[in-house]
């Protein structure tokens, strides 16, 4: 009876000490495999989010904002007239250009404490503004015109990855309304093209070969987009 009461009494501490153990292990950090496969679960936290807005009255567009997330090619963009509804519509930036625009966000300190503005009595330009936005941060800047040097390149990337919406825009509404129109929003693309103005005109390969392959196209502008998709080809 003595040993069986010894033989409890040690089954009950060798019990408590494991239960003791576990709890230190939890306590001090090194977690337990339900803990591990908890951790693995659970959310990592959100990217930053980049976003750009310009206000100019009485030009056209009047209105451009323009978001892009660093974790994410799925950005958002909302060109219109100020009168208009606002409504913003998804497009895809890739990584490789998302990857520099951040870059330069970081160059300006994520536009902490940044004045960018010239101040110089110089045309209106636009109200423009940058803006950083990641979990509770946020940080925005405003200016005019600036002579900073990252910043004027994120501006033109921004400004670019717009016109180049814009132009997809205007081959979309000629393609449904406009056919005998192609040719000159064509053309349009074509300038920008050029001017190496368009952050990736790649984006534009689908509607290109859809409007060469349609016969209910005028010639020239199927011809026109052809050419334009396999110059863009050729450089990518």
């Amino acid at each position: 009876m003595r040993t069986s009461l010894a033989r409890s009494i040690l089954l009950t501490c060798v019990v408590s000490l494991a239960c003791t153990s576990a709890g230190v292990v939890a306590a001090e950090g090194f977690a337990t495999p339900t803990a591990n496969a908890a951790m693995r679960s659970a959310p990592a936290s959100g990217g930053a989010t980049l976003t750009f807005r310009r206000i100019f009255k009485s030009s056209s567009p009047e209105f451009i904002e323009i978001s892009v997330r660093e974790d994410s090619d799925e950005a958002s963009y909302e060109i219109r007239q100020l009168d208009d509804d606002p409504g913003a519509a998804k497009f895809e930036v890739s990584s490789g250009l998302r990857a520099k625009m951040f870059a330069l966000a970081q160059q300006l300190n994520r536009f902490q404490g940044q004045d960018l503005d010239v101040h110089r009595k110089i045309a209106n330009l636009g109200e423009k503004t940058f803006r950083w936005e990641q979990s509770s941060e946020t940080h925005e800047v405003k200016f005019n015109y600036t002579l900073n040097s990252a910043a004027s390149q994120l501006l033109q990337i921004f400004e670019g990855l717009a016109r180049q919406q814009e132009l997809l825009m205007l081959l979309e509404r000629r393609m449904k309304y406009d056919r005998l129109g192609i040719n000159d929003a064509l053309l349009q693309f074509e300038t920008e093209l050029n001017r190496k103005l368009l952050p990736e005109p790649e984006r534009a390969l689908p509607t290109l070969d859809q409007i060469a392959g349609d016969s209910r196209f005028v010639d020239i502008g199927r011809q026109r987009a052809r050419n334009l998709a396999e110059r863009i080809r050729h450089q990518s």
